[in-house]
């Protein structure tokens, strides 16, 4: 029997002004077509230039199911390369990172170059004059766009570009990244670290803009960095915001010690927040890997740049006083999910104080839930597109708004 595909469903149905369906984070099917519609047709974010930086230097990543190559050719550019021998379908690239000159398939000895050229084939002579090796090199990811080292790449041949992709948001990225970098070079080169958590991935992509949840999930963090700054916890004054196609951004004003700082999503895996990168990987329905990136300033001081990785390690490291709450939050999210008597989950908070902003969008307070909704209204949008310029890569085959409705 063939499989039902996503225009099968309506997802009008399970996504609501207010609120959306928690069969939404449990699914499996419906997971399926999020990584049709969403991963593996628009623009998701892939890494960081300098993650690779030297000629050689890869990493491996994935976009939606997809694996991918990010790496550094000996003329030093990027490139995305599937990885996936041409042959027989095996991994080519098994390390997570690290510098090769070439990538050599395991299982018959099909060799290419880093910019994914097939460069030998054993015993050549088993094939006709009709095989032709440059027919045959590690397939690239059809897009691949970059602004400032940041990486994105899309599955699909056809689409809008990066740059309407993120239309409001390149400007909060652009600040973003100077504020990190305090007007110098961004620096992504340090290394990682991954976390896994039983649940689904857009448990983190809500967390990640939430100013709701610090005063009870990180209570014992906030209190006690209460002590140094008065007010921090119960004075916390700032807004979030609906930039539009999916991206959201919460401004916190803090103490007269530091500027404002922005945290930003880029929808539909990419939140910056501190100084990291975080990039949200779905695996499957009910389980998800994050890769934390921390960035550092080219050309600091040592001592700073000690200094700066202490900070986000304490609260972002996998020992650290924050990650570790949510991460069992989203665990306990996912088991309520069973409880189906009542099934809807509510993002009403500030719906009735929003305001628009020329520039910002659709604005809140702080601890409302405009980032939330921002999201939602997105993947309604996604979810709702019927099978026309489907990525024929992602699958094989092809496989209005629905929360809170505005014209933009």
């Amino acid at each position: 029997m063939k499989k039902k595909i996503a225009k099968d469903r309506d997802y009008d149905a399970l996504v609501k002004p207010d609120r959306v369906h928690s069969r939404l984070y449990t699914d499996p099917e419906i997971f399926d077509d999020e990584m049709d519609r969403i991963f593996h047709r628009g623009w998701v974010f892939v890494g960081h230039a300098n993650e690779v930086p030297k000629p050689g230097d890869f990493r491996l990543k994935r976009i939606g199911r997809q694996p991918v190559i990010m790496v550094r050719d000996l003329a030093g550019q990027v490139h995305l390369l599937l990885n996936r021998c041409r042959h027989r379908g095996a991994t080519v690239c098994q390390d997570q990172h690290g510098n090769a000159r070439s990538f050599r398939c395991a299982y018959h000895g099909w060799t290419y170059k880093l910019d994914g050229t097939l460069a030998g084939v054993p015993y050549p002579d088993g094939y006709d004059q009709q095989f032709r090796r440059e027919e045959y090199g590690l397939v690239k990811v059809p897009r691949m766009s970059e602004h400032r080292g940041f990486i994105f790449g899309s599955v699909s041949p056809a689409g809008i570009t990066l740059e309407a992709h993120l239309g409001r948001a390149l400007g909060l990225l652009d600040r973003w990244i100077d504020q990190v970098s305090k007007g110098g070079e961004l620096d992504a080169s340090i290394g990682l670290h991954k976390y896994h958590y039983r649940g689904n991935w857009k448990l983190q992509v809500e967390n990640s803009l939430d100013g709701y949840h610090p005063p009870f999930v990180h209570q014992s963090v906030l209190l006690a960095l209460q002590k140094e700054e008065a007010n921090l916890v119960d004075g916390a004054q700032g807004t979030t915001s609906d930039l539009g196609g999916g991206h959201v951004t919460l401004t916190q004003a803090v103490p007269v010690s530091q500027a404002g700082t922005v945290i930003l999503l880029i929808f539909p895996n990419l939140a910056l927040v501190g100084i990291q990168m975080r990039i949200i990987q779905p695996v499957s329905v009910n389980h998800t890997e994050v890769t934390v990136i921390p960035t550092l300033i080219k050309g600091a001081a040592e001592q700073a740049t000690t200094f700066r990785l202490r900070e986000h390690e304490g609260f972002f490291g996998s020992a650290g006083g924050g990650s570790p709450d949510d991460t069992e939050v989203f665990e306990r999210v996912q088991a309520g999910f069973e409880a189906t008597l009542e099934p809807w989950i509510l993002f009403a908070r500030g719906r009735h104080r929003e305001r628009t902003d020329p520039t910002m969008g659709i604005v809140g307070d702080l601890r409302d839930e405009v980032s939330q909704r921002g999201v939602w209204r997105q993947w309604s949008k996604l979810m709702n597109r019927r099978s026309e310029g489907a990525a024929e890569v992602a699958r094989g085959s092809s496989a209005s708004v629905g929360i809170g409705d505005r014209s933009r």
